[in-house]
C-alpha cells in the first residue's frame, strides 16, 4: 500500500470516472488502474464496483476512502512541517468565500496578497457555508471566509472581523424619518430578503420581529445579490439589511438612505475557517494578517470606528 494508490483512490472516488481522475492525477488512465487494482488485491476486496455507471463506492471501499483521505492528509502534513520550519510561505492553496463577503472583501486583499506572497497559488470559488464546510472537511479546500460561529467539531474558526448591519431604508418608508434604528423595529413581513441558503439572510431573520405571522402581502420578494436587493428598495418594495462593507461603495443619495443601528449593534463576525488537522497554517496565518490589517486601515480611512472587536454577543448574529 502506497501513498500514491491511496491518492488516486481518492481521486476515482471524488470523480467516479477512471479516465477523469487519471487527468486530474496527470498519470495515464491504465497506470492509475494498475495501481487501484494492485491495492484492492493487497486488501483482497473490491474498493470501487465497476458495474455501475457511474462508478461506486463498495460499502467496504467507502469506509477505506474516509481513512484513506485521513492518511493522505496526515502525510502532507511533513511537507507542512517543513515549510513552516523553513518559513515558506508558497504552494497551492484553494479559498473558498461566502457570497455576501466576497464582492466586497476580496478586491480590498487580493492585489496586495499577491504582491506581497508571489509564490502562493491562489485559487478562490465563491462558495456557501455549507458548501465551503463540506469541501474542507473532504480535502478539496484548505480555507474559506465565512460567517461564524459554525459549531462544527472538524473546522477550526479565527475571526477577521465584526461586520455591523445597517438599514437601508427609501424615502416614505414607515421608518425612513428615524436617524437610528432599533432591532424591535424590524418586520420579516417588510423586509427584502437574499434567497434561501445565504448565512446573512438567516441572520437577517433572527433579527426581525414579526408582528404578524398571517401577514396578507400580495409578494414576498427574495434575490440572490445585495444590489438587486438595494434596486428594489429604491422602487419602494420595502427595506433591507446591507453588511457594513457594502455601504462603502455607495454614492452620496444612497447613503441618506442608511440608517444606523442603536446599540447594541446586530454584527456578524467573519472569520477565516480550516479543517482542525491545521495544515498549510502559515498562509492561513498571512490569509489572516493580512485581511485584518485591510479591515481595520478601510474603516480608519472611513473615519468610523463601527467594526468592533468586541461586538455584543447578544446582537451578534
Amino acid at each position: 500500500m502506497t501513498i500514491t494508490q491511496l491518492k488516486y483512490t481518492l481521486a476515482i472516488a471524488e470523480h467516479k470516472n477512471f479516465t477523469k481522475a487519471a487527468e486530474k492525477c496527470f498519470v495515464t488512465q491504465p497506470t492509475l488502474s494498475t495501481q487501484v487494482q494492485k491495492l484492492e488485491d493487497e486488501l483482497d476486496i473490491l474498493i470501487f464496483d465497476r458495474s455501475k455507471k457511474p462508478i461506486e463506492l463498495t460499502d467496504v471501499g467507502r469506509k477505506i476512502v474516509f481513512q484513506a483521505r485521513n492518511i493522505v492528509n496526515e502525510a502532507d502534513r511533513i511537507q507542512d512541517i517543513v515549510d513552516q520550519q523553513k518559513g515558506f510561505i508558497g504552494g497551492d492553496f484553494k479559498l473558498g468565500i461566502i457570497p455576501t463577503v466576497m464582492p466586497t472583501l476580496l478586491p480590498m486583499f487580493l492585489k496586495n496578497f499577491i504582491k506581497k506572497y508571489p509564490k502562493v497559488k491562489l485559487k478562490i470559488e465563491e462558495l456557501t457555508t455549507e458548501e465551503s464546510i463540506t469541501r474542507i472537511n473532504d480535502g478539496h479546500l484548505d480555507a474559506a471566509i465565512a460567517a461564524t460561529p459554525l459549531d462544527n467539531e472538524h473546522i477550526k474558526e479565527r475571526p477577521l472581523y465584526y461586520e455591523p448591519f445597517v438599514a437601508y431604508i427609501p424615502e416614505h418608508h414607515t421608518l425612513s424619518k428615524n436617524k437610528n434604528i432599533d432591532v424591535s423595529d424590524l418586520e420579516i413581513d417588510n423586509m427584502l430578503l437574499l434567497e434561501d441558503g445565504h448565512c446573512f439572510r438567516d441572520g437577517v431573520i433572527n433579527l426581525c420581529k414579526s408582528k404578524n405571522s398571517n401577514s396578507d402581502e400580495s409578494f414576498q420578494l427574495e434575490s440572490g445579490s445585495i444590489e438587486t436587493l438595494i434596486r428594489l428598495a429604491d422602487e419602494g418594495m420595502g427595506m433591507t439589511l446591507l453588511p457594513f462593507l457594502h455601504t462603502l461603495e455607495l454614492n452620496d443619495k444612497m447613503k441618506n438612505r442608511l440608517h444606523y443601528f442603536n446599540e447594541p449593534t446586530p454584527a456578524r463576525e467573519v472569520s477565516i475557517i480550516y479543517h482542525k488537522s491545521e495544515l498549510k497554517m502559515q498562509i492561513i496565518q498571512a490569509l489572516h494578517d493580512e485581511i485584518s490589517g485591510i479591515i481595520r486601515g478601510a474603516i480608519a480611512f472611513q473615519n468610523v470606528n463601527i467594526i468592533s472587536p468586541k461586538p455584543n454577543k447578544k446582537a451578534t448574529v
